[in-house]
């Protein structure tokens, strides 16, 4: 047996990078957006609103659509979410806004929530006139740690109550997952950062790049130095197999390997193995899979311990990752990491299945998938939280995560959080807004007594 890695750069032409991570989902041009927006029956209590977990007013903004009032709709849009541009891009709205759309009952075929979303937002931002105003200044000062989703849904709330924040990012770019964790097909063009700078065009907020907790700075610093902190770091750490052989050159974090595309430069340079197996069944998973596959890798499978209803991936994310070449495997856990010259070589796989008492149990048949890279996307754990200095109190954590209120206040008085570091968020880009949102409101009237 041939154990040498075919792993390598520059598998496909020049060409095929550009048209491989284009903008999976083209914009409307006015005319698509105006016939999508007729399609909208303006439901009196439309059941979109309330599948919305930021609370737009979806039938408004679709009406201004239609009227040719697009700065209006972007401002009925942004009032409730001021990440909008993004969410149009990364939400699944398959499962949120359209999935209760009422053409489904007629048509099988909603109207396109986010694809107008992503139009009016665009030509706002495409304006380059910021549609909001701070109040007068307050006096008092917000800490903000984390400039993803969450933190800057926050910040921006904030200064528009006319505190002034500060925003403490532990990586060299502000934007979150929306910068490093998301498939670059799915947010090209720099948009991410074009967002962020749009959202700091509000004026008061500063933001400190390459400043860890822990690390730079403590809580009880914060608590200290600033009227209020928000918490809206996310899940910095990896969820390990826990088998021998994890350590084997060949085997990578997806969310590490998928980071390190999205700032690439030269998608050209970037190896790629020929034989690639992922582990997992969530939206990294997917993302993994379909990009190393458009990097060039022939075979590509992705394995999932349970079946394709118990992927946290929607059954759109799927289809996309099958329609795009990758081969999902379900009813499977890894079992072995075989390895020679410390190299991955393949993975031992056991098929799984449901016992009487519907828990997962292995079946005691094997089978093995030659593998070049594996990745790792069985989800993140968040980081331990340093102990604060000082004597400060703890905060009060659910599991593994930070404790909080229906309004993201923590334990501590003065202190909140939100995002995927909450107990209580869901796992998406639209909930992290919603929180930082939540938690500005509350922060506004803890600060105003």
């Amino acid at each position: 047996m041939d154990n040498q890695p075919d792993i390598a750069a520059g598998r496909l032409p020049d060409s095929a990078y550009a048209e491989n991570f284009d903008d999976v989902h083209p914009p409307l041009d006015r005319k698509a957006a105006l016939v999508e927006a007729s399609r909208c029956y303006f439901c009196y209590d439309a059941p979109c609103i309330e599948a919305c977990p930021t609370g737009i007013d979806i039938p408004s903004f679709i009406r201004k659509i239609s009227t040719d009032n697009v700065r209006g709709a972007a401002q009925d849009i942004l009032d409730e979410n001021i990440m909008g541009g993004a969410c149009a891009r990364v939400c699944p709205t398959e499962v949120l806004c359209q999935e209760a759309c009422v053409r489904n009952t007629q048509e099988h075929k909603p109207v396109q929530i986010g694809l107008l979303q992503r139009y009016a937002t665009d030509a706002l931002m495409d304006e380059g006139v910021h549609p909001f105003n701070r109040a007068e200044a307050s006096g008092k000062k917000i800490a903000v740690v984390g400039a993803g989703p969450a933190g800057l849904s926050c910040a921006h709330r904030l200064a528009m109550h006319g505190h002034d924040v500060v925003v403490l990012e532990a990586k060299p770019k502000a934007g979150g997952l929306n910068e490093y964790g998301i498939a670059a097909y799915k947010v090209p063009d720099e948009f991410a950062r074009r967002e962020v700078d749009f959202i700091l065009e509000i004026g008061g907020i500063e933001i400190r790049n390459d400043q860890a907790l822990g690390q730079n700075f403590s809580l009880a610093d914060l608590r200290r130095d600033y009227d209020a902190v928000f918490l809206g770091m996310g899940q910095g750490g990896v969820r390990a197999l826990g088998l021998e052989g994890e350590d084997l050159d060949g085997v990578y974090n997806a969310v590490d390997f998928i980071a390190e595309l999205r700032q690439s430069d030269d998608l050209k340079s970037l190896p790629v193995g020929r034989k690639v197996v992922v582990i997992g069944g969530g939206n990294t998973a997917i993302d993994i899979a379909v990009q190393t596959k458009r990097l060039g890798a022939e075979d590509v499978t992705l394995v999932y311990r349970r079946g394709a209803d118990a992927m946290s991936a929607t059954g759109h994310e799927q289809e996309f990752a099958q329609v795009n070449g990758v081969k999902i495997k379900h009813w499977a856990q890894p079992r072995e990491l075989r390895g020679a010259r410390g190299r991955i070589t393949d993975v031992v796989f056991e098929y799984t299945q449901l016992d009487g008492n519907g828990r997962l149990s292995g079946t005691g048949d094997a089978f093995s998938i030659a593998a070049d890279m594996v990745f790792k996307a069985i989800g993140q754990t968040m980081l331990p939280l340093p102990q604060a200095n000082g004597g400060s109190e703890l905060l009060e954590m659910d599991c593994a995560c930070i404790a909080v209120n229906d309004e993201r206040q923590s334990s501590l008085p003065d202190v909140w959080a939100g995002g995927d570091c909450v107990s209580v968020s869901e796992d998406l880009t639209v909930a992290a807004v919603q929180d930082g949102k939540l938690a500005a409101e509350s922060i506004n009237r803890y600060l105003r007594g």
